[in-house]
């Protein structure tokens, strides 16, 4: 992990017997010498630390790395601000702390599905902890081996924020229905039933942090938009965060809220080009010719029917663009078909393929329905960080049902390329159009977060705000600059979408400098902040 070390050269004169003796050459010129000023002793100012509790999600956690894991969980920013809180008068804080640094969930002995261990560092790249030290198993079952709470950190990643207040969210007789979240369940001891804000309150706390809203529309983007997530309505976010402000103040609790990010901001969706086709692949480059053949004849249709935008050419000589499918195209699949079909010289074309004739109609309908709503994709399009290890694969699915309409194996294959031969779906690129629903919703979420914190007297972080600095250069504290570049920027963990131990220590610090605007704490000119050299970047594959 490249982290820039800013080196301070400081002078610092030693004098030992200083006399009247000394010449003006003997001292170090005034401008040459550090400065020493006494900081202020740290203050609470009117904030009252003495029962912190936590709400929120992944981001309240601890998650880094793909997984919830002890050691992430340490390094969680709402831990790191109880360790200064308690210099003031906080008081302890518990966490539902995983049983190993592997990551996943069991239930009952068996690996949940999508609950899987952390990701680790391989030298390239992240990678699954199985692939760099060999098959390894969870140990936190969220039937054997729930902690006991309560908990002062009620983090729960993948939690939106109308599940923060929905009751039998942690309750396990709904997770086959998938209304219940197994980290939460693992939270909820004897109160399955109990919402986490229930649990929070249960706590009476005197102080608290809120950075929720994240996954409202952080589903919908890490699906590529597909549908299978959905954004959640306007009316149903404000409603549940008003009833978090509203019911977390009403003892007379003092806190700071934080916003939602842009998706733009973080690598899970700026570190995959666009352009990854490398001609100079060995697997790619010598299929090039061929590829440029197909998709010329596809080329001439498109450019007939007023649609060259379409046209799918790959360079010899630079890297170009994958294809994807578009849902905001017109789908002309059959237009390609009857197209096909009527040219004399299509069936000369299939049997170049080592195809009969005969195969012409079976190839018209394979082209048209594969490419009737394709385009290549180009600068304005997002790839989400998983498609890395798909583009250029061999989609089986396809694979199979080519050959079930009598295509020869070895040319199902080569038709059934991720983002070559076969159009990467929607789940794995965010289009423009998702791009801008997803930016408008995140305007209108923190537009209502905003008002929320401010009507209540609230601390605010403008973790938007953040995340664009560390996208377009950096943020620096003490020695270090953090960046948004996955694996070396410092910042993000290998998933691409949650922080560091480093990360997280730079939200944290960010949250008291809030705390000290609103409260008149003085963490920032106290000298209390904490410093990032304490904190990790990546965990090593052996921790366990």
């Amino acid at each position: 992990m490249k982290i820039m070390n800013i080196k301070h050269i400081a002078f610092l004169a030693v004098l030992i017997g200083f006399n009247a003796c000394n010449e003006p050459e003997d001292v170090l010129p005034e401008d040459e010498m550090e400065v020493f000023v006494e900081k202020p002793e740290l203050t609470a100012g009117s904030a009252n630390f003495s029962t912190y509790v936590s709400v929120g999600n992944s981001l309240t956690a601890g998650y880094t790395d793909n997984a919830l894991f002890k050691a992430g969980q340490e390094n969680s920013m709402p831990n790191i601000l109880a360790t200064k809180f308690a210099l003031v008068g906080g008081g302890s804080f518990s966490q539902p702390l995983t049983n190993d640094n592997i990551g996943g969930l069991l239930a009952g002995g068996a690996q949940i599905p999508g609950f899987n261990p952390r990701l680790v560092f391989d030298g390239d790249g992240p990678a699954p902890l199985a692939d760099v030290i060999g098959p390894v198993t969870p140990t936190t079952d969220i039937v054997l081996n729930n902690p006991t709470g309560p908990f002062n950190n009620m983090g729960v990643p993948g939690a939106k924020s109308f599940h923060l207040i929905a009751p039998g969210y942690g309750n396990i007789a709904n997770l086959p229905a998938k209304l219940a979240n197994p980290y939460f369940i693992r939270m909820t001891g004897a109160t399955p039933d109990a919402s986490v804000l229930e649990l929070a309150m249960d706590q009476s706390p005197t102080f608290f942090t809120l950075w929720a809203g994240n996954n409202d529309v952080l589903g919908y983007a890490t699906s590529g938009g597909d549908g299978s997530n959905l954004i959640t309505e306007q009316t149903t976010f404000d409603f549940a965060i008003n009833t978090l402000v509203s019911t977390l103040t009403t003892g007379g609790a003092q806190g700071v809220m934080a916003n939602i990010p842009y998706v733009n901001t973080i690598p899970h969706f700026t570190t995959v080009p666009y352009n990854p086709l490398d001609p100079t692949n060995p697997d790619f480059g010598p299929q090039i010719p061929t590829l440029n053949t197909i998709f010329g004849t596809l080329n001439q249709i498109y450019t007939a029917l007023g649609q060259p935008e379409r046209n799918v050419v790959f360079s010899e000589t630079e890297a170009s663009a994958v294809v994807i499918r578009d849902e905001n195209l017109t789908d002309i699949s059959e237009q390609i078909i009857n197209a096909l079909n009527a040219n004399p010289g299509f069936p000369i074309f299939v049997q170049q393929f080592g195809l009969p004739a005969e195969a012409a109609p079976l190839v018209a309908n394979l082209l048209g329905t594969t490419y009737g709503q394709t385009r290549q994709a180009n600068a304005d399009d997002l790839f989400v960080l998983p498609s890395l290890s798909i583009i250029g694969t061999v989609n089986e699915a396809a694979v199979a049902a080519l050959v079930g309409q009598n295509l020869p194996l070895e040319l199902a294959g080569q038709f059934s390329v991720e983002g070559v031969s076969y159009p990467l779906e929607d789940k794995w690129v965010l289009l423009p159009e998702e791009q801008d629903e997803i930016k408008l919703a995140t305007d209108t979420f923190n537009a209502t977060i905003a008002s929320a914190a401010t009507g209540a007297g609230l601390a605010f972080v403008d973790a938007n705000a953040l995340m664009q600095t560390l996208a377009s250069g950096g943020v620096t504290y003490g020695d270090y600059t953090l960046t948004a570049s996955l694996v070396r920027g410092g910042a993000f963990s290998l998933d691409g979408v949650h922080l560091t131990g480093k990360g997280y220590a730079v939200m944290a610090n960010e949250f008291m400098k809030a705390i000290d605007v609103t409260y008149g704490s003085n963490f920032e000119a106290s000298g209390s902040l904490v410093n990032l050299e304490d904190f990790p970047t990546n965990y090593s594959p052996l921790l366990q």
